[in-house]
């Protein structure tokens, strides 16, 4: 397990410990933090058995040396009636017993001690680098040999361990190749036999609830606890299957419930950027719309606002279709748009609740682009996310969905466009020395960006390039954000208002451009002279 995976387990850890600390004083019970000593306290087995440890949720941690005196970790599921009930039994016999409160992540460290698996352990799966046919076939090797019951499992836990944000099942004629998508690149991962099509496709229909034999497309959603490095967390997974020549392929998208990283610090938003949001989302009223294709990070972004919004003295609602990740002190309403429901009714309905902040998870009809205008001219503010390639195809779209509008232009306060780029590994790029059509490249892109953005000197600046070590086969870890930030200023509100006549996306962008707008090649380009990634990869994505 690399240091990234350690801090992550780490830091998940911590959040356990701290809402079980907190659930502790509402139970009136104390609180005991088992790390320093869980891995090699020694067991007490002669008290309770594995069953009743299982039946409820409790450990024995110590037994005195008089033999009278006991101490338990019972944890949040554990029955109130049982901790009475042992209180009192002890009690009757002249011991002393102490009950305090223990973690889930804690009690399951203890269980593993108590009732260690006794299944086979399996190798870590290895992304391969470019040509590397013998991981693949190592790979496949391992993935062939995992039991039935576990080769499911096994897939998840190990797309999760590598970071995968979708994990794809796609069937030939002599086998399925399974492949992952780590830090937004598509890597193959191994081809498994085909007999285990009817081994997965069963684990997928019971636990997704979709069905093997449909002849469309189907969604499913399901949810896996995983557990490493003495942390849980919960994994939200949305399956997508299509039917094919030889059989259904899938698409697992994996959500991670971690909270902690839902955070607008961490998205390493360039500082005038971050000032241009928080300067939006501190006054709130408005819309703010977030656009760019599946898998750009939106979705990030919007709840890493929402979070910042996320104070006592708010009251924070979202629809969402589907919800993909559970936020503490926000009211979450899930929308069924595939069932006949809608955005723009769940909308209407919420706004009776007297929200200050809503989020809606797409605009995709005329009704919802109303009603959301409306809500943000009345107080509120609407964050939502909608589907365009930048900032001023947004507006033209709008335009064109809800026709010229005065009160839309008085409500829409910024439009942010965004991408997801790889990010160097700074321990191993190497600096080279661009050809002249490449700094010319880059000259044409800047040309006219506002005089107060950092960037070297075009005429003698350096590039990166990105070299593999074992850690990191393709030479990139992680992503970073790369952001368009159109800020509705009395310039762009004449194009909403129909004062020009010429609204096309081109004139949107040169007029934002003028005001000081960076497009998304613009904050890719100054991203790689920066030295956070390549300009190979803002081609690739931008």
């Amino acid at each position: 397990m690399d240091m990234d995976e350690v801090e992550i387990q780490q830091k998940r850890r911590q959040q356990d410990e701290e809402s079980t600390q907190q659930r502790s004083a509402i139970l009136g019970m104390s609180y005991l933090d088992t790390r320093p000593f869980e891995a090699d306290l020694p067991l007490v087995t002669d008290v309770l058995s594995v069953d009743e440890m299982y039946k409820g949720h409790i450990v024995p941690l110590i037994k005195g040396g008089d033999e009278r005196a006991f101490e338990f970790g019972a944890t949040t599921q554990t029955p109130q009636s049982l901790i009475q009930q042992m209180r009192k039994d002890y009690a009757d016999e002249g011991k002393i017993i102490q009950i305090s409160l223990i973690s889930l992540s804690a009690y399951r460290q203890f269980m593993l001690r108590f009732d260690p698996p006794k299944k086979a352990v399996y190798d870590d799966i290895s992304i391969a680098k470019e040509g590397d046919s013998d991981t693949i076939s190592s790979v496949s090797k391992t993935l062939n040999s995992v039991s039935s019951e576990d080769v499911f499992n096994y897939l998840i836990t190990q797309a999760d361990r590598l970071g995968a944000s979708d994990i794809h099942i796609e069937n030939g004629r002599t086998d399925i190749r399974i492949r992952m998508r780590v830090d937004g690149a598509l890597h193959p991962v191994a081809h498994l036999d085909r007999d285990r099509y009817r081994v997965i496709m069963g684990e997928l229909a019971s636990r997704a609830g979709i069905s093997t034999a449909a002849a469309e497309s189907q969604s499913g959603h399901m949810q896996r606890e995983i557990t490493a490095g003495g942390a849980t967390h919960l994994l939200n997974l949305r399956v997508e299957t299509v039917p094919t020549m030889y059989g259904q392929d899938a698409v697992l998208r994996l959500f991670n419930f971690d909270e902690s990283l839902l955070n607008l610090d961490l998205l390493g938003i360039p500082p005038k950027q971050r000032e241009q949001i928080d300067d939006i989302i501190s006054h709130p009223r408005g819309l703010v719309l977030m656009v760019g294709p599946t898998g750009s990070g939106k979705s990030t972004t919007l709840y890493s606002m929402l979070n910042a919004l996320n104070t006592p003295d708010r009251k924070l609602i979202t629809l969402e279709d589907p919800i993909e990740y559970g936020l503490s002190g926000i009211s979450q309403i899930p929308i069924n748009t595939t069932g006949g429901q809608q955005f723009a009714d769940g909308l209407r309905s919420v706004l009776r609740l007297d929200p200050d902040v809503v989020m809606v998870g797409e605009i995709r009809d005329q009704d919802t682009a109303r009603t959301a205008i409306q809500a943000s001219i009345t107080g509120h503010l609407v964050l939502s996310s909608f589907h365009a390639n930048s900032t001023s195809t947004a507006f033209s779209r709008i335009i064109d969905m809800i026709g010229v509008n005065p009160i839309f232009s008085s409500a829409i306060r910024l439009v942010i466009a965004q991408r997801l780029v790889r990010r160097l590994v700074d321990e191993t790029k190497q600096a080279y020395e661009p050809d002249e059509a490449t700094r010319s490249y880059v000259k044409r892109v800047l040309e006219g960006i506002p005089e107060d953005t950092e960037h070297p000197d075009l005429d003698t600046f350096s590039l990166w390039r990105p070299v593999a070590s074992d850690d990191a086969p393709f030479g990139y870890k992680g992503r970073i954000v790369i952001m368009e930030q159109l800020i509705v200023d009395e310039e762009i509100q004449r194009f909403i208002r129909g004062d020009v006549e010429d609204v096309h996306p081109e004139a949107i962008e040169t007029a934002a451009r003028k005001h000081g707008m960076l497009t998304l090649e613009q904050a890719g380009v100054l991203a790689a002279l920066r030295g956070e990634t390549t300009l190979d990869e803002i081609a690739r994505v931008i």
